[in-house]
């Protein structure tokens, strides 16, 4: 891992070090797994002191914890800018499962760790608006796409199914079996588009054609 000096090196404002702390936390995680991570790695990354993070991590569970929120906020933001950017809603509903896939598939170690902080919850991790989770933004996309708002259980189903179907998709996408079916079809995003054409909820886009 590359060393980025000592802590007068990289001095921070106050109330900066939390974020550098969970940054170089990412980076490490990506580069060398979670066995790496320890508070006096992420020291020395950021280029602090080794006494720096106890000021903002009790221990490492919490250094990973945080480093994972910074991943559900990262999924969260895209998934947003999915829906935002799609032509139709139904568009919409394909391009946020490509979008999940896509950044479970960039980023491997911080995609474990977000679902493996997140096993024994008792509740998802949540940003401060809950209108900006991933999860949210799934459920907009399906009652945009037809699915009727006053039926919640329903609602809650759907939305349930499509991120399973999404994650489920992530996991297998890159199965050596499925290389000359994506040379066919003309590479891996072809692939991956022609998948959620034939997922349930992404292939009808509502919650009430969904069962």
């Amino acid at each position: 891992m590359r060393e980025t000096g000592d802590a007068q090196a990289r001095p921070y404002h106050h109330g900066d070090l939390s974020r550098a702390l969970v940054d170089a936390g990412r980076r490490i995680l990506e580069a060398e797994g979670a066995a790496a991570l320890s508070l006096r790695a992420v020291a020395r990354e950021a280029g602090v002191s080794p006494a720096a993070p106890y000021h903002h991590f009790k221990d490492k569970t919490e250094l990973l914890e945080a480093v994972a929120h910074g991943g559900w906020a990262a999924l969260d933001g895209a998934i947003a800018g999915a829906r935002k950017s799609a032509d139709t809603p139904r568009d919409a509903l394909r391009e946020i499962g490509l979008t999940y896939v896509n950044f479970a598939r960039d980023n491997p170690a911080l995609y474990r760790l977000m679902y493996d902080t997140s096993r024994d919850r008792t509740a998802m991790p949540k940003p401060a608006n809950e209108e900006e989770s991933g999860y949210h933004q799934v459920r907009c996309a399906l009652i945009e796409a037809g699915a009727d708002a006053s039926e919640e259980q329903e609602l809650q189903l759907a939305t349930i199914a499509a991120w399973c179907a999404a994650h489920g998709l992530a996991e297998m996408a890159n199965f050596k079996e499925f290389a000359p079916l994506k040379a066919a079809m003309g590479g891996d995003q072809a692939f991956l588009r022609g998948v959620l054409r034939h997922i349930g909820t992404f292939a009808r886009g509502g919650a009430k054609e969904a069962g």
